[in-house]
Protein backbone atom coordinates (compact mmCIF):
# COMPACT_ATOMS: atom_id res chain seq x y z
CA UNK A 1 0.00 0.00 0.00
CA UNK A 2 1.34 3.41 -0.95
CA UNK A 3 0.83 6.63 0.95
CA UNK A 4 -2.23 7.43 -1.13
CA UNK A 5 -4.29 4.36 -2.00
CA UNK A 6 -5.03 0.68 -1.54
CA UNK A 7 -4.35 -1.17 -4.80
CA UNK A 8 -7.59 -1.74 -6.68
CA UNK A 9 -9.66 0.72 -4.64
CA UNK A 10 -10.53 4.35 -5.29
CA UNK A 11 -10.46 6.89 -2.46
CA UNK A 12 -14.26 6.96 -2.52
CA UNK A 13 -14.41 3.19 -2.05
CA UNK A 14 -11.90 3.41 0.79
CA UNK A 15 -14.04 6.02 2.56
CA UNK A 16 -17.22 4.01 2.04
CA UNK A 17 -15.63 0.89 3.50
CA UNK A 18 -14.46 2.87 6.53
CA UNK A 19 -17.94 4.36 7.05
CA UNK A 20 -19.52 0.90 6.81
CA UNK A 21 -17.21 -0.42 9.53
CA UNK A 22 -17.89 2.61 11.72
CA UNK A 23 -21.63 2.01 11.35
CA UNK A 24 -21.20 -1.64 12.33
CA UNK A 25 -19.06 -0.74 15.35
CA UNK A 26 -21.56 1.91 16.44
CA UNK A 27 -24.35 -0.65 16.19
CA UNK A 28 -22.31 -3.12 18.21
CA UNK A 29 -21.72 -0.50 20.90
CA UNK A 30 -25.41 0.47 21.06
CA UNK A 31 -26.60 -3.15 21.15
CA UNK A 32 -24.15 -3.94 23.95
CA UNK A 33 -25.46 -1.03 26.01
CA UNK A 34 -29.12 -1.86 25.42
CA UNK A 35 -28.65 -5.52 26.33
CA UNK A 36 -26.27 -4.71 29.21
CA UNK A 37 -23.47 -6.73 27.61
CA UNK A 38 -20.70 -4.46 28.81
CA UNK A 39 -17.89 -6.41 27.16
CA UNK A 40 -19.57 -6.07 23.77
CA UNK A 41 -20.25 -2.38 24.35
CA UNK A 42 -16.64 -1.78 25.34
CA UNK A 43 -15.37 -3.61 22.25
CA UNK A 44 -17.56 -1.64 19.90
CA UNK A 45 -17.11 1.71 21.65
CA UNK A 46 -13.34 1.62 21.91
CA UNK A 47 -12.93 0.42 18.34
CA UNK A 48 -15.30 3.13 17.05
CA UNK A 49 -13.33 5.73 18.99
CA UNK A 50 -10.10 4.60 17.35
CA UNK A 51 -11.61 4.93 13.87
CA UNK A 52 -12.63 8.51 14.72
CA UNK A 53 -9.11 9.55 15.72
CA UNK A 54 -8.21 10.69 12.16
CA UNK A 55 -11.16 13.12 12.26
CA UNK A 56 -9.93 14.44 15.61
CA UNK A 57 -6.44 14.97 14.19
CA UNK A 58 -7.91 16.85 11.24
CA UNK A 59 -9.96 19.12 13.50
CA UNK A 60 -7.36 19.77 16.18
CA UNK A 61 -4.12 19.77 14.15
CA UNK A 62 -5.21 20.33 10.55
CA UNK A 63 -3.68 17.00 9.52
CA UNK A 64 -5.66 14.98 6.99
CA UNK A 65 -4.81 11.30 7.04
CA UNK A 66 -5.08 9.54 3.68
CA UNK A 67 -8.25 7.44 3.17
CA UNK A 68 -6.04 4.38 2.73
CA UNK A 69 -4.39 4.89 6.10
CA UNK A 70 -7.75 5.47 7.81
CA UNK A 71 -9.05 2.27 6.22
CA UNK A 72 -5.99 0.32 7.37
CA UNK A 73 -6.53 1.51 10.94
CA UNK A 74 -10.26 0.80 10.80
CA UNK A 75 -9.83 -2.74 9.47
CA UNK A 76 -7.45 -3.57 12.32
CA UNK A 77 -9.82 -2.56 15.13
CA UNK A 78 -12.88 -3.87 13.26
CA UNK A 79 -11.43 -7.37 12.97
CA UNK A 80 -10.77 -7.56 16.71
CA UNK A 81 -14.20 -6.25 17.69
CA UNK A 82 -16.17 -8.46 15.32
CA UNK A 83 -14.03 -11.42 16.29
CA UNK A 84 -15.45 -11.29 19.81
CA UNK A 85 -18.90 -12.09 18.38
CA UNK A 86 -17.84 -15.56 17.32
CA UNK A 87 -15.28 -15.63 14.48
CA UNK A 88 -12.43 -16.17 16.97
CA UNK A 89 -14.09 -19.47 17.93
CA UNK A 90 -15.49 -20.41 14.52
CA UNK A 91 -12.30 -20.02 12.48
CA UNK A 92 -8.90 -21.09 13.76
CA UNK A 93 -7.16 -18.65 11.39
CA UNK A 94 -9.20 -15.57 12.29
CA UNK A 95 -7.20 -14.60 15.37
CA UNK A 96 -3.97 -14.95 13.42
CA UNK A 97 -5.16 -12.60 10.67
CA UNK A 98 -6.52 -10.08 13.19
CA UNK A 99 -3.21 -9.99 15.06
CA UNK A 100 -1.19 -9.68 11.87
CA UNK A 101 -3.25 -6.71 10.65
CA UNK A 102 -3.25 -4.92 14.02
CA UNK A 103 0.49 -5.57 14.38
CA UNK A 104 1.06 -3.96 10.99
CA UNK A 105 -0.74 -0.81 12.20
CA UNK A 106 1.33 -0.73 15.40
CA UNK A 107 4.45 -1.23 13.30
CA UNK A 108 3.49 1.69 11.06
CA UNK A 109 2.87 3.99 14.03
CA UNK A 110 6.11 2.93 15.69
CA UNK A 111 8.09 3.49 12.52
CA UNK A 112 6.50 6.89 11.90
CA UNK A 113 7.32 8.03 15.44
CA UNK A 114 10.89 6.74 15.27
CA UNK A 115 11.53 8.19 11.81
CA UNK A 116 10.11 11.56 12.84
CA UNK A 117 12.45 11.70 15.85
CA UNK A 118 15.36 10.66 13.64
CA UNK A 119 14.66 13.41 11.10
CA UNK A 120 14.04 15.97 13.82
CA UNK A 121 17.37 15.46 15.56
CA UNK A 122 20.71 16.12 13.86
CA UNK A 123 22.37 13.85 16.42
CA UNK A 124 20.46 10.73 15.40
CA UNK A 125 21.41 8.83 12.26
CA UNK A 126 20.13 5.28 12.04
CA UNK A 127 21.05 2.68 9.38
CA UNK A 128 18.01 1.39 7.45
CA UNK A 129 18.62 -2.15 8.73
CA UNK A 130 18.29 -0.96 12.31
CA UNK A 131 14.98 0.72 11.52
CA UNK A 132 13.64 -2.65 10.44
CA UNK A 133 14.86 -4.24 13.66
CA UNK A 134 13.27 -1.44 15.67
CA UNK A 135 9.90 -2.02 14.00
CA UNK A 136 9.88 -5.72 14.93
CA UNK A 137 11.05 -5.12 18.51
CA UNK A 138 8.51 -2.32 18.95
CA UNK A 139 5.65 -4.53 17.80
CA UNK A 140 6.71 -7.43 20.03
CA UNK A 141 6.88 -5.07 23.02
CA UNK A 142 3.40 -3.78 22.19
CA UNK A 143 2.27 -7.42 21.99
CA UNK A 144 3.39 -7.97 25.58
CA UNK A 145 1.31 -4.99 26.69
CA UNK A 146 -1.69 -6.35 24.76
CA UNK A 147 -1.45 -9.76 26.42
CA UNK A 148 -1.30 -8.07 29.84
CA UNK A 149 -4.43 -6.12 28.94
CA UNK A 150 -6.17 -9.35 28.02
CA UNK A 151 -5.35 -10.85 31.42
CA UNK A 152 -6.48 -7.67 33.18
CA UNK A 153 -9.70 -7.63 31.16
CA UNK A 154 -10.48 -11.19 32.20
CA UNK A 155 -9.98 -10.47 35.91
CA UNK A 156 -12.02 -7.26 35.70
CA UNK A 157 -14.86 -9.04 33.92
CA UNK A 158 -14.89 -11.76 36.60
CA UNK A 159 -15.09 -9.11 39.31
CA UNK A 160 -17.97 -7.32 37.56
CA UNK A 161 -19.75 -10.51 36.55
CA UNK A 162 -19.81 -9.67 32.85
CA UNK A 163 -18.16 -10.80 29.61
CA UNK A 164 -14.52 -9.85 29.10
CA UNK A 165 -13.77 -7.31 26.40
CA UNK A 166 -10.50 -9.14 25.69
CA UNK A 167 -10.18 -12.90 26.01
CA UNK A 168 -7.10 -15.01 26.78
CA UNK A 169 -7.24 -18.31 24.87
CA UNK A 170 -4.22 -19.97 26.50
CA UNK A 171 -0.45 -20.27 26.20
CA UNK A 172 -0.54 -21.74 22.69
CA UNK A 173 -2.68 -18.82 21.55
CA UNK A 174 -0.23 -16.32 23.06
CA UNK A 175 2.69 -17.92 21.20
CA UNK A 176 0.74 -17.86 17.94
CA UNK A 177 -0.22 -14.23 18.53
CA UNK A 178 3.43 -13.26 18.86
CA UNK A 179 4.35 -15.18 15.72
CA UNK A 180 1.78 -13.32 13.62
CA UNK A 181 2.58 -10.03 15.33
CA UNK A 182 6.11 -10.54 14.06
CA UNK A 183 4.83 -11.36 10.56
CA UNK A 184 2.86 -8.09 10.48
CA UNK A 185 5.90 -6.16 11.67
CA UNK A 186 8.18 -7.72 9.07
CA UNK A 187 5.70 -6.95 6.26
CA UNK A 188 5.73 -3.28 7.23
CA UNK A 189 9.52 -3.22 7.67
CA UNK A 190 10.03 -4.74 4.22
CA UNK A 191 7.36 -3.06 2.14
CA UNK A 192 5.01 -0.88 4.16
CA UNK A 193 6.94 2.12 5.46
CA UNK A 194 5.89 4.31 2.50
CA UNK A 195 2.28 4.04 3.71
CA UNK A 196 3.04 6.19 6.76
CA UNK A 197 5.13 8.85 5.02
CA UNK A 198 2.51 11.52 5.69
CA UNK A 199 2.34 10.50 9.33
CA UNK A 200 6.11 10.89 9.66
CA UNK A 201 5.78 14.46 8.41
CA UNK A 202 2.95 15.18 10.85
CA UNK A 203 4.91 13.85 13.85
CA UNK A 204 7.96 15.84 12.78
CA UNK A 205 5.92 19.06 12.59
CA UNK A 206 4.56 18.40 16.06
CA UNK A 207 8.11 17.98 17.38
CA UNK A 208 9.18 21.26 15.79
CA UNK A 209 6.19 23.04 17.31
CA UNK A 210 6.97 21.54 20.71
CA UNK A 211 10.55 22.83 20.50
CA UNK A 212 9.46 26.26 19.34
Amino acid sequence: MSDGAVPGLSERQERLMTRAMQLALGSLFAYGLVTLQLGMAANGGVALGVTLLPALLRREYDYTMTPALVLWLSVAVFLHSIGSLGPYEWFSWYDEIAHMVSASVIAGLGYASFRAIERHSDEIEVPPAFRAVFIVVFVLAAGVVWELLEFASGHLASALGTDAALVVMGIDDIVTDFMFNAVGAVLVAVAGTDAVGGLVGFFRRRLREADG
